[in-house]
């Protein structure tokens, strides 16, 4: 297997020689350039092509975000690998948004460090253990936030009219299981057809299933 080209960017001269005897030592690696800043990382890809970048954030000057950023839009195949002690949620996020391919905690242990890379080379993206959890959470939170959008602009009573249209219910079965009129009924489903910007009934119960009306309703 041919060697993989890593350049190592970090503000202390002793991190970068323990991850560089750590690396070398594997015949997986070579250790080709060393940064101690955001500028010399982006001089040292420009001028070496590695394929890992393995980046602190913390750095004088620029952060290593602002690198990575960079590094990933000027040369989309060279992938960065965040090695850091920072486990903050805007960082995390930040370097994820930066184009990241993962996210390493510098308390991880060498064959997770190693694995991280190996990660990195496939073009796979990896995470800390310790971070994990987190992403998921502002996933979940992010989905529930575009489902709630999606029903932003109907009142409560118009989620519950349109939740039963889902269903298939008709306008007569829909009052007798609100305790409306149906004249009332046929008013909200009218309004809500407005509102979605949908042209029927089977188009609006469509597009409560796609954006899980249902699950929402129930977490009100």
């Amino acid at each position: 297997m041919e060697k993989k080209d890593i350049l190592l960017v970090d503000d202390h001269e002793v991190v970068r020689l323990g991850l560089k005897s750590l690396l070398e030592h594997n015949d997986k690696f070579d250790v080709v350039a060393e940064a101690r800043t955001a500028k010399e990382a982006v001089e040292m890809v420009e001028k070496y092509q590695p394929d890992v970048v393995l980046m602190d954030i913390r750095l004088p000057g620029a952060s290593g975000i602002d690198a990575c950023q960079e590094i990933t839009k000027r040369w989309p195949d060279v992938r960065v690998v965040i090695l850091t002690s920072y486990a903050e949620d805007d960082m995390l996020f930040s370097a994820i948004r930066a184009g990241a391919s993962g996210y390493v905690l510098k308390q991880i242990g060498a064959e997770g460090l190693i694995a991280a890379i190996e990660a990195a080379c496939r073009g796979d993206a990896l995470l800390d253990p310790a971070v994990t959890q987190r992403v998921f959470q502002e996933v979940r939170r992010a989905v529930k936030e575009e489902e709630a959008a999606a029903f932003a602009n109907l009142s409560q009573q118009e989620k519950h009219v349109l939740a039963l249209v889902s269903e298939g219910k008709t306008n007569r079965e829909i009052a007798e299981a609100l305790f409306l009129g149906e004249g009332t009924v046929r008013n909200y489903v009218s309004s809500i057809l407005s509102k979605l910007d949908v042209s029927n009934r089977a188009e609006a119960a469509a597009y409560a299933v796609t954006h899980n009306l249902r699950d929402y309703i129930n977490h009100l």
